[in-house]
């Protein structure tokens, strides 16, 4: 009745995490195989972009991209994420007090994408991403798909809208040594002996979600851009969500932007029925400079608020060419 590789649903990037990522409908650039794959039709020539988040318990998230555009309006792009969980002590039956080794879990996503401009009011993109989760001596490994739509109208090209599927795939499974036990048992003289036994674990689904958003860009003389936007989230096996934000632009230069998720009981007590540690709020900033006529460099923040852990905080890197 649970789903696993819930990372899947962890927005490691720093500009769209900003705002809650409710920007289905208006994300380009690489930060699109993440939050609609369609909005990575937009990338110019070449983009490269980093990102590291600070998570929860002292828990790091990098991710890595590129995407180069190809010829007849077609981006490909190519995207890793890895979280950083440190050296965890290894404790057993008889040691509960840690046995002086460690072990550090290793899970990591690989995401290959591909979007392309049927026309120039419709853009189209799907992504097949990699899971992999491990410890030394048990792992997972699965496959899920992306696939998204945006479409792009007004007299400026200033109404958006997306819809996005995600984390579709089959089930996954652990397997390896660490699901075996050993056992004392006795024959039928009464001698004791050892024997290993594998405890299948049950496979688990991936956890789907389908995004619906729309955005409205408000256009104030040639330097200034205010967006709106609203975004639906259907989640497989957590709680429906609900977003809305906003973005301040001056040119491409400087953006500053806010949005608030809602879902059911997320005003409440853990004791009330609230099931996320997030309060709702999210905002960021972002810098992008030329550094000459074909490349601009621009840092990412974002701050997500959570109570009673720690708000994650994402700084970005990129860099177009």
């Amino acid at each position: 009745g649970q789903a696993g590789a819930t990372e899947l649903l962890i927005n490691p990037w720093a500009r769209s995490s900003g705002w809650g990522g409710i920007n289905t409908a208006s994300v380009s650039g690489l930060e699109a195989s993440f939050m609609n794959v369609a909005g990575l039709a937009q990338t110019v020539n070449t983009e490269l972009l980093f990102s590291s988040t600070s998570w929860f318990s002292d828990i790091n998230i990098n991710a890595f991209g590129f995407s180069r555009a190809l010829d007849d309006d077609a981006v490909l792009g190519l995207s890793v994420m890895s979280m950083n969980f440190g050296d965890i002590e290894i404790t057993t039956t008889e040691q509960p007090q840690g046995t002086g080794t460690t072990y550090s879990p290793s899970y990591m996503n690989i995401g290959l994408s591909y979007a392309k401009k049927f026309t120039d009011n419709i853009s189209c993109g799907a992504t097949v991403r990699m899971i992999s989760e491990s410890i030394p001596d048990l792992k997972a490994s699965g496959v899920a798909l992306d696939a998204g739509v945006q479409y792009v109208t007004g007299e400026k090209r200033n109404i958006k809208f997306g819809i996005s599927l995600k984390n579709v795939g089959p089930k996954m499974q652990y397997s390896g040594d660490g699901n075996d036990i050993t056992n004392t048992n006795s024959d039928g003289h009464g001698q004791d002996y050892p024997m290993s036994y594998d405890l299948r674990a049950d496979a688990f689904e991936l956890p789907s979600s389908l995004n619906i958003g729309g955005s409205y860009d408000f256009y104030y003389g040639e330097d200034h851009r205010v967006t709106l936007a609203g975004n639906f989230t259907s989640n497989s096996f957590s709680k429906d969500q609900m977003g809305v934000g906003a973005e301040y632009a001056y040119k491409s230069y400087f953006m500053l932007r806010g949005g608030y998720v809602y879902e059911d009981g997320i005003t409440g007590e853990f004791s009330e029925g609230r099931t996320t540690a997030f309060t709702g709020l999210n905002y960021g900033v972002s810098f992008e400079l030329p550094v000459n006529k074909s490349t601009n460099f621009g840092i990412d923040y974002s701050y997500r608020a959570a109570n009673p852990l720690a708000s994650p905080h994402s700084i970005g890197v990129r860099i177009t060419l």
